[in-house]
């Protein structure tokens, strides 16, 4: 029988859960406080241009993801630029070239070991001798450790933790390998790299985040008969035996059958303050992941969609990533931008002092002096971008002790660090646990 739901919270995890709902035939009620669908992975105006607060990578191995695109519409091969598994550098910049051919699993990872170019015999030897390790203990550890640690176990040399360990990290769980989960890195690992050949396969969106998912999902919620409510910051939420209330500001409350809570951590826990006594959502620690946007002559252009950078701080190189978001979307050609995550201490720099080192590192890496001046530059941080994913880190459950309440987020209890693809899954999860609570009680 069809409920009233509110979700609150229109970020990826929010769009899948009222998605999956809406599906299920309930009426939804999309609450989300800010006036742009997407929480941390959105669209933002820069000089007038629909940008994002973030260039993001997908993985083929978001299965969870693309069925969600899929169920709301999204052609993927229109919104979605497929590219096979690949870590290449600049040529001439001490980096590697490493990209898999299109050759079933795991073939395709043994020829681009094979035809690498950059990498030492002995570089070579180690990656293998880590994949070996890795599917023997069917990529599982008894103690979770920092990923730095599992490297060092397994010898690693120095050059291909620099070139391909670290980096692969860093943009996965956006925590640096001394502090990252072993664990969690090996299971984005597993489902990438030791799954089926499409499944690292890079994904680089062509829309804007918002567009991409969030938006259309509104679409298909409003299609079946339920509502989005942009501005609406949710203050307080109640309980009245089988039922919610939903508190706004100068509104009167709204009553619901079920609620999924799909804020931040810090945000639901204080929203679930006043009633519950068991929901423990603990405090995380944070990172920020900084995307600089700057805007060149539009012939200008990469050989390739992205490359990967050597960042060294000390030397003022902190861009890890390059794209040309030119090659995702013609109307943005000469716009490149450029990736760092873990990016505490590139922060503390400022925006124009971070803009013009990123500037000076593409023109000397890329050996393209005219890339030393852009036209324009924006800096977007996003502060609390994702939680630290270190070691043994304990992350709650979507149920809560009421059977018709859930929670919903990349901070819920995973197999992944905070990506779109857990932040889909937890939504999906709520959803379904929702779902069944109500089908139990009639």
């Amino acid at each position: 029988m069809s409920k009233s739901i509110a979700v609150i919270g229109a970020g990826w995890a929010g769009c899948a859960a009222a998605v999956e709902l809406a599906a299920a035939g309930h009426k939804i009620t999309l609450y989300e406080s800010s006036r742009t669908l997407g929480g941390r992975a959105r669209a933002v105006d820069i000089n007038g241009t629909r940008l994002d607060n973030g260039q993001h990578i997908l993985l083929g191995a978001y299965s969870e993801t693309l069925r969600m695109l899929q169920r709301v519409g999204v052609d993927e091969d229109k919104a979605l630029l497929r590219l096979p598994l690949q870590m290449r550098y600049p040529h001439n910049s001490d980096g590697m070239d490493f990209v898999a051919p299109q050759l079933p699993a795991p073939f395709h990872l043994i020829a681009a070991l094979l035809r690498s170019k950059g990498l030492a015999r002995k570089d070579k030897m180690a990656l293998a001798r880590f994949s070996s390790a890795a599917r023997w203990m069917d990529w599982r550890m008894n103690d979770d450790c920092s990923v730095s640690e599992l490297l060092q176990r397994f010898d690693q040399t120095e050059r291909l933790i620099k070139l391909m360990w670290r980096p692969l990290c860093i943009a996965a769980l956006n925590t640096p390998p001394e502090r990252a989960s072993a664990q969690i890195f090996l299971n984005v690992l597993r489902d990438s790299l030791g799954a089926r050949r499409a499944a690292s396969d890079m994904l680089l969106p062509r829309l804007n985040l918002t567009a991409l998912f969030p938006q259309e999902a509104a679409a298909f919620i409003q299609q079946r008969g339920g509502a989005i409510k942009l501005g609406a910051a949710v203050q307080k939420i109640t309980t009245n035996e089988n039922s919610w209330g939903l508190t706004q500001d100068k509104a009167e409350d709204e009553i619901y059958d079920g609620l999924v809570i799909a804020t931040s951590a810090s945000q639901a826990a204080t929203l679930l303050s006043d009633i519950a006594s068991a929901t423990n959502i603990p405090s995380f620690d944070y990172e920020p992941i900084t995307t600089c946007y700057l805007q060149y002559p539009t012939d200008t252009k990469l050989a390739i969609p992205f490359y990967a950078l050597n960042d060294d701080p000390e030397t003022g190189c902190w861009g890890q990533f390059v794209f040309d978001r030119g090659q995702l979307d013609a109307t943005q050609n000469g716009l490149f931008a450029v990736v760092v995550s873990a990016s505490t201490e590139a922060i503390e720099l400022g925006h124009e002092v971070l803009s013009a080192a990123i500037a000076a590192q593409l023109a000397s890496t890329l050996q393209m002096p005219q890339l030393a001046t852009p036209e324009w530059t924006r800096v977007i941080t996003e502060k609390r971008a994702t939680f630290s994913c270190t070691p043994a880190i304990q992350r709650p459950q979507e149920q809560t002790e009421f059977s018709t309440l859930m929670l919903a987020g990349d901070y819920l209890a995973s197999d992944y660090p905070a990506t779109l693809e857990s932040a889909v899954r937890s939504g999906v999860k709520a959803a379904k646990l929702l779902n069944k609570s109500f089908t139990k009680s009639e």
